[in-house]
């Protein structure tokens, strides 16, 4: 008799698709659901935890079938640094405005890599601003403060 054996990420990765899914469709049974032509509140809800637990059951017999490469470390620069960034520029963009809030987010997220020196992180943020600036605000727009009131603008 052949032993099973479990691919530690994708087990992992299907046992938590599935999980989250099952809650998801949990908290959804407490929304009225509705038919298919009249759809309730928490009939689109209950389809997607539904795939997500479906996809959730590939990954998991895909963990029986193919051996992964084993989970490494894990990655706490990068989680120290990119999850801060849209915080912060949510905390600072009405303040500081959107340039120097979307500059000073870019800036921290790039410190994420090991391989970023401070001179490229700059012209990262810097390239990001500007871009981010063109797009937003003078193609499609948008009505932010290119520098807020905490600059004196």
């Amino acid at each position: 008799m052949k032993s099973v054996s479990i691919d530690p990420a994708n087990g992992a990765a299907g046992a938590l698709f599935i999980a989250i899914g099952a809650v998801f469709a949990f908290q959804a049974f407490g929304l009225e659901l509705g038919t298919t032509f009249r759809m309730g509140p928490g009939y689109f809800p209950l389809v997607l935890s539904l795939i997500l637990i479906f996809l959730g059951c590939i990954v998991l017999v895909q963990a029986t079938q193919v051996q992964g490469e084993p989970i490494g470390a894990f990655a706490w620069r990068g989680m120290l640094l990119i999850l801060p960034a849209p915080i912060i520029f949510g905390l600072t963009v009405r303040g500081l405005g959107f340039v120097p809030a979307l500059f000073l987010a870019a800036l921290i997220a790039a410190f994420a890599s090991t391989r970023m020196r401070p001179l490229m992180a700059v012209v990262l943020a810097i390239a990001v601003s500007l871009f981010s600036a063109l797009v937003f605000i003078k193609g499609l727009g948008l009505p932010f403060r290119l520098f807020g009131p905490w600059l004196g603008y």
